[in-house]
């Protein structure tokens, strides 16, 4: 969100990022003012956690120890994130402060409900800045049509043009994530349910967002049914690019592209060269 909020900085907006004080990428910057919420953590509690968790990404071992330790990081982490949600949604003295503010809109990645627990809490319109969020809680929240026919759904590795079978393994296969979401989300129900002193759920805490940002656009992502509040702005992560190597482009074309393909790979490296310089 960094440069969606120096861009509301230089058109005079005044920004407010609150942040625990135990984090990974947050620090204070001269475009926005920061405040903290402590924490039940260590930054080395956290920066091991985060170590653990990208090491799965590398281990090779049977798929079922990878899903089991997988659960276990996962658990932990979800653990850790409610700790730190509740050390904000907890803060008395901020709270207050941040109600009498009289803020006018709420920016916050869904991904991590707390953000959205605490628009829905101080009645502040919130917008949604995000990439997506699994078992498909965007489309619940934002009352999208989701077509298990049309769109190929999160790690199904199934094409826009699916068979019968491919279908079929579009509606089952998200189902697995079903469990992992209700560890993931369910204590930010209840953090809710608490604050505003009846039953909230997930789909309802969503339902609020007023806009949803999403990184993404129809070059990267299957194109699919959007509703009026949903706005598509895949270029925004290439605000700080950084030109590629020639090396870089020239290796990556060799070894992806057969070596008989030689005019191909000819004006596959002009491309790169041209988009590197």
């Amino acid at each position: 969100m960094r440069e969606a909020v120096r861009e509301l900085h230089a058109r005079g907006h005044q920004a407010v990022v609150v942040a625990p004080e135990v984090n990974m990428h947050i620090k204070t910057e001269d475009f926005f003012t920061m405040k903290t919420y402590g924490i039940p953590y260590t930054q080395e509690k956290l920066d091991s956690l985060m170590k653990t968790h990208v090491q799965l990404l590398f281990e090779k071992v049977h798929w079922v120890t990878l899903f089991l330790k997988s659960m276990a990081s996962l658990k932990n982490a979800s653990l850790l994130f409610e700790r730190s949600c509740e050390g904000l949604l907890y803060n008395k003295d901020l709270i207050r402060h941040l109600n009498a503010s009289s803020f006018d809109v709420v920016l916050t990645d869904p991904v991590h409900p707390c953000g959205a627990v605490l628009a829905k809490y101080l009645s502040i319109p919130a917008v949604f800045f995000l990439r997506q969020i699994p078992c498909d809680l965007d489309v619940e929240g934002t009352a999208c049509p989701n077509p298990f026919s049309y769109v190929p759904r999160l790690l199904t590795m199934n094409p826009d043009r699916m068979t019968f079978f491919q279908r079929v393994k579009n509606m089952l296969y998200p189902l697995a994530l079903k469990y992992i979401c209700q560890v993931v989300f369910t204590p930010y129900a209840r953090m809710a349910s608490e604050l505003l002193q009846r039953e909230v759920s997930l789909g309802e805490i969503l339902a609020s967002g007023s806009v949803w940002l999403f990184r993404g656009d129809f070059v990267m992502d299957y194109p699919r049914p959007i509703m009026p509040n949903m706005v598509f702005i895949g270029g925004i992560n290439c605000a700080n690019r950084k030109p590629l190597s020639q090396v870089c482009t020239a290796a990556f074309v060799q070894s992806v592209l057969p070596g008989e393909h030689n005019l191909r790979i000819k004006k596959l490296k002009n491309f790169f060269h041209l988009t590197a310089t």
